[in-house]
């Protein structure tokens, strides 16, 4: 189910792991694999290291994880619980 957007130039739009949606990036929650390889929940957006974007759904959070698309992304295993009860506000 991709919704097709046209992108402006210089804007930020990533696609979400589980459900494929493009979006502004500020939309989305953040995962991120660090250089010495664990893997976290970046709150700020600012983490250096390899990103997955997933909206915070939780049928996305939980397509995302469950299919493997997010450890396929990361390329690392995702930790168990890592988005559970997160809250964006």
């Amino acid at each position: 189910m991709k919704k097709n957007i046209e992108k402006p130039k210089g804007s930020f739009f990533r696609t979400c792991t589980g459900c494929g949606t493009i979006k502004n990036r500020s939309e989305f929650i953040r995962v991120v694999r660090l250089p010495d390889g664990n893997v976290v929940l970046d709150k700020t957006g600012k983490l250096s290291g390899r990103g997955a974007y997933v909206c915070n759904d939780a049928k996305c959070i939980e397509k995302a994880l469950k299919t493997g698309k997010m450890a396929r992304t990361l390329k690392a295993q995702v930790p168990e619980g890592i988005l559970n009860g997160y809250d964006k506000q």
